[in-house]
Order: structure tokens, then sequence, then C-alpha cells
């Protein structure tokens, strides 16, 4: 990662996205999705379809995670779907729009090929908000 910037107007996605995506498939288990999580230290896991590995269709946050405590969920029963996708060329101050407009605290980071190179969260954006 890069020197985080503080205008968001000028920083990009790529400035602060975290590199690599974590992945399943709609049928993993919830409690296999957590313990991806906590493993990685990560709050969001993408879920490709078994019959499509290119195209995700879902992302599950660990807020999605957390409201279904209790329940025989899957990773494809909680996924947020549509995934939102941005490049990392993009503003921060667009994925912030995009978040906001689209109540997600995730963005899939996709290379000009269409496949994932990484994921924007709003913590990342805050961290560049806050200098660093």
């Amino acid at each position: 990662m890069s020197v985080m910037p503080t205008d968001l107007r000028t920083g990009t996605v790529g400035d602060v996205m975290t590199p690599g995506v974590l992945t399943c498939l709609p049928a993993t288990p919830l409690r296999d999705v957590a313990r991806m999580m906590a493993r990685h230290r990560v709050h969001a896991i993408v879920v490709f379809g078994a019959d499509d590995s290119l195209h995700p269709w879902g992302v599950v946050s660990d807020l999605d995670l957390v409201a279904a405590i209790g329940t025989p969920a899957t990773a494809g029963t909680v996924a947020a779907s549509p995934v939102v996708t941005v490049t990392p060329e993009l503003t921060l101050e667009h994925a912030a729009t995009l978040m906001a407009e689209n109540q997600t605290s995730h963005l899939l980071v996709v290379a000009d090929t269409g496949l994932p190179v990484g994921v924007v969260s709003t913590l990342d954006v805050a961290r560049a908000l806050a200098g660093g």
C-alpha cells in the first residue's frame, strides 16, 4: 500500500485498497466464512458461483455474518448482491459515493480484464480521510 492521500478527490482506490480477494462458494457454511475472516483479518469474503469462477455475484460482510447468527444460512443466502465493482483508478470520492448509494461497506476492485484484484472498504476510505 502506498502513502494515504488526504484528498478524496485526487486519491484513488488503488492507493488504499487491500490487494487480493478471499472467495468462497454460495454453499459455504457461515461458520467457515467466519473462520476465513478471522484467520485473514478481513471484513468481507467474495462469493463466486460454482459454475462461474470469473464473475462474482455477492459479498458477505462481517455485518451480514453477525445478522445471520443463529440461522442455518450459507454464504449464498446472506451475500449482498449484485457486487459493486470499481477500478483502481477511480477516485476515493467516487468510491465513497458508490458505497453510500449502494448501502455497502465493500467494493470489489477489478482490473481492466474484469478480474478481481482487491477490495476497498469504508475503513480504507476513513483512513485516507484521516491522513493515513
